[in-house]
């Protein structure tokens, strides 16, 4: 069942970066696009649990700051070692000029 939260402004996120969002005790890292299209996948690298907001954004890719592990944000597809497990990816919708995620 779908579980809609309003986790920030579009115009919080510049094109190609990553925002933090926490709810509930659950970290979430949100993207945008260069082409302006809004993505959610969970906040943690899957590696050694880093904070991925603290990461490079380049194209769809997300670089985890600590070693360098890269997923594509767009499917949470690992995209070689150090990081051999996918991430989690939410549905995004924009309404009104605010983003939402769906964590149910």
């Amino acid at each position: 069942m779908a579980q809609w939260i309003a986790a920030c402004q579009a115009d919080d996120i510049d094109p190609e970066d990553v925002i933090p969002f926490a709810h509930d005790g659950t970290d979430y890292a949100i993207y945008r696009s260069e082409a302006d299209a809004y993505y959610a996948t969970d906040g943690h690298c899957t590696h050694e649990k880093t904070l991925l907001c603290d990461g490079l954004v380049m194209g769809a890719v997300i670089e985890c700051p600590k070693h360098n592990g890269r997923f594509d944000y767009t499917s949470g597809k690992a995209l070689g070692a150090p990081v051999l497990e996918n991430i989690r990816t939410y549905p995004v919708k924009v309404e009104d000029g605010t983003v939402f995620i769906d964590i149910g």
